[in-house]
């Protein structure tokens, strides 16, 4: 039976699988897509990875099922398979930046520069604490080289610079306006400080909000860990209530 209430937004890293040491060590746990691909189809289409990661390392992690994606944090955008954004020509100025910032850590052990194309990100997970601090300080310097057309986006371990007019919340609200998922109350799961900036308008936009993980949240609900929204959605996946008023308050 389709649910049409209700619209399903998902972050990736950190909700939907475990955070790596690495970004590409993420371990997809076979069930999940296919499982994804039964919710969508009960939602009646109305479901969406929105992620700092590029569509096409999410479809890489998801292969073979193909879903609707909010990438690099609504940069590009696919939609009923159209895919909007994305082009890294159109930042040149980002561009240069990014050989800058490489230039600037190759020297520190464990800090690894993510290029997305249309965004970078300097991971230091693996990093000493001087290290970490002088990869966040060459992230801060770049971005403010670029000027305000850029903004710099912290995470867990992880500085994004990334274009500033790219938020989780607008994309979220430009898919709402769309076909499947327009009429429909958001639901939206996200553990990360990318999620928390888009738990508000959602909140304000009379949606559900879940967070993942300990930590202040604007969300309204929470779950533990990755683990507990894979048995959630898989729940819902197949045939179980879609009742997310009722999950733990945050």
């Amino acid at each position: 039976m389709t649910d049409t209430a209700y619209a399903l937004f998902l972050d990736f890293d950190g909700t939907l699988v475990e955070i790596a040491p690495r970004p590409d060590g993420v371990v997809v746990p076979p069930a999940l897509p296919p499982g994804l691909a039964r919710l969508r189809d009960r939602l009646g289409g109305a479901l969406a990875l929105v992620t700092g990661r590029p569509i096409a390392t999410i479809d890489g992690f998801l292969t073979p099922e193909r879903f609707d994606v909010a990438g690099l944090h609504g940069v590009e955008q696919r939609l009923a398979g159209r895919v909007a954004g994305g082009d890294p020509a159109a930042h040149p100025a980002l561009r240069a930046g990014v050989e800058t910032l490489q230039r600037a850590v190759a020297d520190l052990d464990g800090v690894l520069i993510e290029d997305k194309g249309c965004s970078v990100a300097v991971h230091w997970r693996l990093a000493n604490d001087a290290d970490a601090v002088r990869a966040q300080s060459a992230a801060t310097s770049v971005a403010g080289i670029l000027g305000e057309a850029y903004r710099l986006q912290q995470g867990k371990a992880v500085a994004e610079i990334l274009p500033a007019s790219a938020t989780k919340g607008h994309a979220i609200r430009a898919f709402l306006r769309a076909a499947p998922y327009a009429g429909r109350r958001a639901i939206f799961v996200g553990d990360d400080l990318t999620d928390e900036k888009a738990f508000v308008p959602v909140n304000e936009d009379g949606g559900i909000t879940i967070r993942v993980g300990p930590g202040e949240t604007a969300a309204r609900h929470r779950l533990a860990d990755p683990a507990a929204v894979r048995a959630l959605l898989m729940g819902w996946a197949e045939g179980g209530a879609i009742d997310p008023g009722s999950l733990p308050p945050a």
